[in-house]
């Protein structure tokens, strides 16, 4: 698992995840732990190192 620290594209608190690693290209919705609102992620892992991290607000 790898931790990975990010900003909220809501209310911008500084905020992390706990990735699994051994899943190469992840696509997901998470909720903020600040603000509550649903953050959209999507990443990808190669050599157990993220490559490409995202977080973008979700549409609604």
């Amino acid at each position: 698992m790898i931790e990975y620290p990010f900003n909220c594209p809501y209310c911008w608190e500084s905020i992390s995840v706990l990735i699994d690693s051994s899943i190469k290209t992840q696509k997901y919705i998470e909720d903020c732990e600040v603000c509550c609102n649903p953050i959209e992620i999507s990443l990808k892992i190669m050599d157990s190192q993220i490559i490409d991290f995202q977080a973008h607000s979700v549409e609604q």
